[in-house]
C-alpha cells in the first residue's frame, strides 16, 4: 500500500510535468494532471523540481528560515576589442544600483535580482540605460492556497535571421529589450479523500526593439514581437489508488493569448479524464482521454502600392484592420495519450507519453532524480503550440523559487540559465529571438545543478525546434512552415576562495540554423571569468574578463575580448 500511495502521489505531480515545455508551450499539452500541484502550466524541466521536491521544501523551510536582502551600488570600467578583424577598442564607464534577494519563510520563498545600470560611453561610443532582473516568489496564504508570481527584465536577439553577438552596448543592433511577467494563485487540497486542483494565472510580455538588424542580403524577416496579455485557468479533480485499484483524474482548462503583432488569438479549451494504474512497487501505467478546441487567428498585413507587406521602423508587419481575420491553425477533436511513470525511490523518477494531438503523434516525457540534498538532474521533452508571450509566462512559472543570481561578470547582463537547491531551468529557447509568429514548438532539455567540494555549478543543454504557423491566404504565407531549430549549451561554476575572495566561471555555445528564406545560420560562444575580492567591511573589487566568438553566414566572424574592473559596495 505504500508503494501504490507512492506512485499515486507522484502521478500527481509528474503528469503535469509532461504539460511542460522548456520552449515555453504554455499549457498547450493539456496533459493529465493539467491543475494538479504546479498547475500543469508550466514550461521546461523545472517543473519537475517544483513537483518533486514540493514536500521536501515545505519540511525544510523550517529549518532553512533565512532572509538575505543586498542592495548595492557599483561603478566599473569596461574595455572592449575587436581581436580578430582590427575593429575598434570601445571603453564605457558603468555605474549600476541592484539588488538581489533570497528569501525562505515557513509560508513564503522569493528569489530575485534587480539592476539598473548606466553606461557613460567614451569617444564615438554613446550612452545607454539597462534595466535587467528576475524574480519568482509563492504565498501560502492558506493551506494549499498558493499565490505565485514572477518578472523577468532582459535583452534579447530580436531577429531570428540577425546576430548573435553577446555583446550589448549603445552600438548594437538586433537587440531587444523583453520584459514580461505573471502571477495567479493555485489549488492544491485533499477533500474527503479527493485530491481538488485549480489555478489562474495572468501574463503580460513586452519587447522594445533598440535598432533593427542587419539582415543578409535576401533574409526575410519573420515579423518582430510587440506585446500580448495572456489566461489561464484550469481545474481538476481526483482519486489516489487505493480505495480503488487505480487512480483516476476528471481536468479542464482555458487559455487565450491576445497578441499586438497582426492582432493575433489564440484561444484553447479542453477536457479529459486521466487513469494510473499501478502494475508493480515501482511501476504505474498512465492514460488519458479528452475532448480539445484550438484555434489561432491573425489579421493580414498592410500592403503597399506594390503589393508587399508594410513594415514599421522596427521591423514589424503593419495590421491591415480591414482584413478579416485569418486562421493559423485550427483543431478540435479527440486527444487521447498513453505512457508509464517509473519511481524507484522519493530521489528518482521518470514519464514516457505516446499520444494524438494536433492532428499529430507527439512523445513528451521527464526525468527527475536528486543525488543528494545539493545535486539535480532534470530532464524535459516536450512538444506543444507556443509564442513569444505564452512562452515567457510559462518559462517564468517554471523557475525555481531559490535560485542563484547569475549574471555575465562583465556587462551585468542575466544569464540564460538559472540554478539552485530545487534545480534549474535555462530560458535560452524563449530568449532565443522576439519573433512574432505563433508555432508548434519541440524539444529536450536537460539540466544539472550541484553543489560539490566547495564549488556550485550548473549546466543547461538542449535542443529546441519551432514551426511557424501563419495562414495559408496570408500575403506572408511564405513563412508559413518555416523551420528554426536551436541548439544550446551553458555551463556555470564558482567556489568561494577564503572569507574574503570567490571567483566564477561561465561558458555558453548556442547554433541557430535558420530556415526563413534567404537567412543563414548563427553560431555565438562565450567564455567569461571574474575574481572578486572584500576589501573593507561591504566593499568588494572586482576584476573579470570574457571572450565572445560569434558567425553568422553573409558576414565576417568576429572575436571580442573584453574585461572590467570595479567595486560594488553591499549596503
Amino acid at each position: 500500500m505504500t508503494r501504490c500511495r507512492r506512485i499515486s502521489r507522484a502521478a500527481t505531480a509528474l503528469a503535469a510535468m509532461l504539460a511542460a515545455a522548456a520552449g515555453g508551450t504554455a499549457h498547450a499539452q493539456w496533459s493529465s494532471d493539467a491543475g494538479a500541484g504546479s498547475g500543469g502550466t508550466q514550461a521546461g524541466p523545472a517543473s519537475q523540481a517544483e513537483g518533486a521536491t514540493r514536500e521536501n521544501s515545505r519540511r525544510e523551510r523550517g529549518s532553512q528560515r533565512r532572509s538575505d536582502i543586498s542592495p548595492y551600488l557599483e561603478v566599473g570600467q569596461v574595455l572592449s576589442a575587436d581581436l580578430k578583424n582590427g575593429g575598434d577598442v570601445l571603453t564605457y564607464t558603468t555605474v549600476a544600483v541592484g539588488v538581489d534577494a533570497a528569501v525562505v519563510m515557513q509560508r513564503a520563498e522569493l528569489a530575485a535580482t534587480v539592476r539598473y545600470e548606466h553606461q557613460f560611453g567614451w569617444n564615438n561610443l554613446g550612452d545607454q540605460d539597462i534595466l535587467s532582473g528576475l524574480l519568482r516568489g509563492r504565498f501560502e496564504a492558506a493551506r494549499g492556497l498558493n499565490l505565485e508570481a514572477g518578472a523577468l527584465a532582459t535583452r534579447t536577439r530580436a531577429d531570428v535571421a540577425g546576430a548573435d553577438n553577446g555583446i550589448v552596448n549603445a552600438d548594437s543592433s538586433n537587440v531587444a529589450n523583453l520584459y514580461s511577467l505573471y502571477a495567479g494563485p493555485t489549488l492544491t487540497r485533499r477533500i474527503g479523500g479527493l485530491d481538488v486542483g485549480a489555478g489562474y494565472r495572468f501574463g503580460y510580455s513586452k519587447a522594445d526593439v533598440e535598432t533593427p538588424a542587419l539582415l543578409p542580403g535576401g533574409a526575410t524577416s519573420q515579423g518582430l514581437f510587440d506585446s500580448s496579455t495572456n489566461h489561464v485557468a484550469w481545474g481538476s479533480v481526483g482519486q489516489r489508488p487505493g480505495d480503488l485499484p487505480f487512480g483516476w483524474q476528471l481536468s479542464a482548462g482555458y487559455e487565450r493569448e491576445d497578441t499586438s503583432q497582426l492582432d493575433q488569438r489564440y484561444e484553447g479549451k479542453y477536457a479529459r479524464a486521466d487513469v494510473t494504474v499501478p502494475v508493480g512497487p515501482t511501476l504505474a501505467l498512465l492514460g488519458g482521454v479528452g475532448y480539445e478546441d484550438i484555434e489561432i487567428s491573425e489579421r493580414a498585413p498592410l500592403l503597399d502600392g506594390s503589393g508587399f507587406p508594410v513594415r514599421d521602423g522596427n521591423g514589424r508587419f503593419v495590421t491591415d484592420p480591414a482584413s478579416p481575420r485569418l486562421l493559423s491553425f485550427d483543431t478540435d477533436g479527440l486527444i487521447w495519450d498513453a505512457g508509464v511513470m517509473w519511481q524507484p525511490s522519493r530521489r528518482t523518477s521518470a514519464t514516457a507519453r505516446v499520444g494524438r494531438r494536433y492532428g499529430d503523434t507527439i512523445y513528451t516525457g521527464s526525468f527527475f532524480y536528486r543525488a543528494d540534498h545539493a545535486t539535480v538532474v532534470q530532464v524535459g521533452v516536450y512538444d506543444g503550440l507556443s509564442s513569444v508571450g505564452r512562452g515567457l509566462s510559462s518559462g517564468l512559472a517554471a523557475l525555481p523559487t531559490q535560485f542563484d543570481a547569475s549574471r555575465n561578470p562583465v556587462d551585468g547582463a542575466l544569464n540564460s540559465c538559472v540554478f539552485g537547491p530545487q534545480g534549474g531551468n535555462c530560458l535560452t529557447p524563449q530568449l532565443g529571438s522576439a519573433t512574432g509568429a505563433q508555432f508548434r514548438n519541440r524539444g529536450v532539455q536537460a539540466v544539472l545543478s550541484s553543489r560539490y567540494a566547495g564549488w556550485n555549478y550548473g549546466v543547461g543543454i538542449g535542443y529546441d525546434r519551432r514551426r511557424l504557423l501563419v495562414p495559408a491566404t496570408s500575403p506572408i504565407a511564405s513563412l508559413n512552415g518555416v523551420i528554426d531549430e536551436g541548439y544550446y549549451l551553458f555551463l556555470s561554476a564558482g567556489r568561494r576562495i577564503d572569507a574574503d575572495s570567490d571567483i566564477s566561471l561561465t561558458g555558453y555555445l548556442n547554433y541557430f540554423d535558420n530556415g526563413a528564406p534567404g537567412a543563414g545560420d548563427v553560431q555565438s560562444a562565450g567564455l567569461s571569468a571574474a575574481y572578486a575580492r572584500r576589501f573593507w567591511r561591504s566593499l568588494t573589487g572586482t576584476a573579470a574578463a570574457s571572450l565572445t566568438a560569434f558567425d553568422q553566414d553573409g558576414f565576417n566572424s568576429q572575436l571580442i575580448g573584453s574585461a572590467l574592473v570595479g567595486l560594488r559596495y553591499n549596503f
